[in-house]
């Protein structure tokens, strides 16, 4: 099985290699592992993430590390270029990097670099090398936010090699108890039911949110509606509402910004309504006159959510929804597509129906309604939803406490 292991790593890097050539992303991450000199450290404190998403998930953490051991090296790696290109500078860490390619060789050279005392990975990503490296050095490996669900190569008859990894694995620290139940069947008993840190992540930043004057001055004791982290097919359908709520305004934070994407978002939305922000930046615009407001930049989403009245999460009709608790945090009743399985969070909001998941555009109208027009309803479900974060929080001290940070 390890054989097939490191051939699929090798066809994986000729998959990336080849598409460097017409894929910037995948650029990105051909290009950022190339020639890389690591800094030597006698000890440090490896945090490593697969994306942005995972990175402000495990954020607490980290800030906890960097607060109560001021003096440790804290080196901080990325799998993704969308967490690497937007994190590799901040000043939480000593370094960051891109992951390098999963190979006995790349874990030997990096680990001794380094020289963690334990290593933490946040949610998931199991990378054989490190891990058996890690174990063999006898360094502790913790596993936070963690969740396993049943069709997870773990619980295959051919996941061998990747039972094994969960074997190197110090501590497991899960998001609820069916993930916890599910490692006990593999025999795994060194986990505890901790929660999930990204609760502590947004709820610290709905109460001291960074304040938008622009945002403000656009809103302008209007109802807002803000979609986030949107796809093609998610501003497809919300694009739909803009003119059946006129007295209402818009924001659009799509995952992606290039130029192509937000030509194709503002082509689907009533002409001369629509502005992007960065022309607000740029000239002396009165935003009376614009119904909708694209955000053509990263990093502002997490703050925008305190102006909104209701939120439409994307990704449910990709891969899966992204982070829907940034919004909730707020008390923002949320919407999204059918793709969410993946995420307990979105099913804990369904079942306290703070959360609404829609297939199409008569379900997402219909939806929007529902929430909008009883006013009543709608404070109990704002309430419902900023009382359900607030009492999950509590998972990085849980964390901190067991692994002495």
């Amino acid at each position: 099985m390890l054989l097939i292991y490191n051939i699929g790593i090798g066809l994986y890097f000729c998959a990336i290699y080849v598409a460097s050539f017409f894929n910037k992303k995948a650029k990105l991450w051909l290009t950022g592992r190339n020639n890389v000199i690591y800094k030597k450290f006698e000890k440090s404190l490896w945090f490593h993430f697969a994306s942005l998403g995972e990175f402000e998930q495990g954020r607490p953490l980290l800030e906890q590390a960097r607060k109560n051991q001021p003096e440790i090296k804290i080196v901080v790696t990325f799998f993704s270029p969308s967490g690497y290109e937007i994190r590799k500078n901040m000043p939480l860490a000593d370094a960051v990097y891109y992951l390098p390619l999963d190979t006995a060789a790349n874990a030997r050279k990096f680990i001794e670099a380094i020289k963690p005392s334990a290593a933490i990975f946040t949610k998931y990503e199991y990378w054989y090398h490190y891990f058996n490296e890690l174990h063999q050095k006898e360094i502790p490996l913790y596993v936070i936010s963690g969740i396993f669900r049943p069709d997870q190569v773990f619980f295959k008859w051919y996941g061998g090699l990747h039972r094994k990894m969960l074997g190197f694995v110090t501590y497991f620290f899960v998001q609820d108890t069916s993930s916890k139940e599910l490692l006990q069947t593999l025999g795994i008993t060194n986990v505890e039911v901790s929660g999930d840190t990204r609760f502590d992540r947004v709820w610290a930043n709905a109460q001291h949110p960074t304040e938008l004057p622009v945002i403000n001055q656009f809103k302008n004791n209007h109802k807002l509606f803000i979609a986030g982290s949107t796809w093609p097919d998610d501003e497809a359908l919300v694009a739909t509402l803009v003119k059946d709520y006129a007295d209402w305004k818009f924001i659009f934070a799509p995952h992606e910004i290039g130029e192509d994407k937000i030509e194709k978002l503002i082509s689907l939305l009533p002409l001369n309504s629509v502005i992007r922000y960065s022309q607000i930046e740029t000239n002396q615009i009165s935003l009376n006159n614009y119904q909708t407001l694209i955000i053509d930049n990263i990093g502002m989403l997490s703050s925008l959510y305190q102006y909104a009245d209701v939120a439409f999460i994307g990704g449910g009709f990709g891969v899966g929804i992204h982070n829907t608790l940034e919004a909730a945090a707020f008390g923002l009743p949320v919407i999204f597509g059918p793709n969410y399985d993946k995420f307990k969070e979105a099913k804990d909001l369904i079942s306290i129906k703070g959360g609404y998941s829609i297939n199409d555009e008569p379900e997402l109208k219909a939806t929007v309604a529902y929430i909008t027009e009883d006013i009543q309803r709608y404070n109990e479900t704002c309430q419902v939803v900023k009382d359900y974060v607030k009492q999950n929080t509590g998972a990085t001290k849980t964390i901190a406490d067991h692994i002495h940070l």
